[in-house]
């Protein structure tokens, strides 16, 4: 079953999709994950990796929601307001959605994060305290070093590409530290990381599993976009099976 999902965050209304599996709900209800996408991207993904995977879940016995932060896709809002935590607070109402929605366990909400959608799910463990935790070719804030043109931040909106990045983000993500926020939670983690990587490189990856305690899975031939059809059957194949705690 799949279902319209929405919810506010400071007056601002999030909209999404919430995947629920067919048939009845277990006692304690489903477990469930919520998807967090990634810069300038939307609760799509690239070439669907997100609603791809809530319908391989849903048919698993896992139900999963993705939906846009504020300023991204179809959600309220301003990109130009965008900043990790404006994007940390819309990840904690997903969760207080989650775990009111009737046929869910609100004990076992997981989260998924893909490329700033990591870092942001790194800021977010401590508030949401999900059930596991996956993260997808998580970023690390030195991505954001280059649009510090000379070390200096922009005046106060930068024309990246038709995108209208801010001077508060740069500020806040370049000053982040979201491995001690990963090595402060504790919980159960996988990471998954493309090993021809690109944009956000393979040692992001290993420096999140380190900071986490848990394995880093390698996609061969992979980019950032987990971009040929291999790497997303088997980026798929084992995301599912560390979600549903194989």
């Amino acid at each position: 079953m799949e279902v319209f999902a929405q919810f506010s965050v400071e007056g601002q209304r999030l909209y999404g999709l919430l995947h629920v599996p067919d048939g009845e709900a277990p006692a304690h209800g489903w477990p469930s994950v919520v998807l967090v996408h990634g810069f300038t991207g939307n609760q799509g993904g690239d070439h669907r990796l997100l609603p791809l995977l809530a319908r391989s879940l849903a048919t698993r016995g896992v139900a999963a929601l993705h939906f846009d932060c504020r300023g991204s896709g179809i959600s309220q809002g301003d990109f130009a307001e965008m900043t990790v935590s404006r994007e940390v607070q819309d990840v904690g109402a997903a969760f207080e959605f989650m775990r009111r929605q009737p046929g869910l366990d609100p004990q076992r909400v997981m989260l998924l994060g893909f490329s700033m959608g990591g870092l942001v799910s790194a800021m977010a463990l401590s508030g949401v305290r999900p059930h596991r935790l996956a993260l997808w070719a998580p970023a690390l804030p030195e991505l954001w070093l280059p649009m510090l043109r000379g070390g200096y931040l922009p005046p106060h909106i930068t024309d990246m590409r038709g995108w209208p990045v801010s001077r508060d983000f740069l500020t806040e993500v370049t000053r982040l530290r979201p491995l001690e926020a990963a090595a402060a939670w504790g919980g159960v983690a996988q990471v998954f990381h493309g090993d021809a990587d690109q944009t956000c490189p393979p040692e992001f990856g290993v420096r999140y599993a380190e900071a986490l305690g848990c394995d880093a899975t390698a996609i061969p031939g992979a980019g950032h976009t987990f971009d040929n059809l291999d790497a997303v059957e088997m980026l798929h194949r084992v995301t599912v099976q560390f979600l549903r705690g194989g």
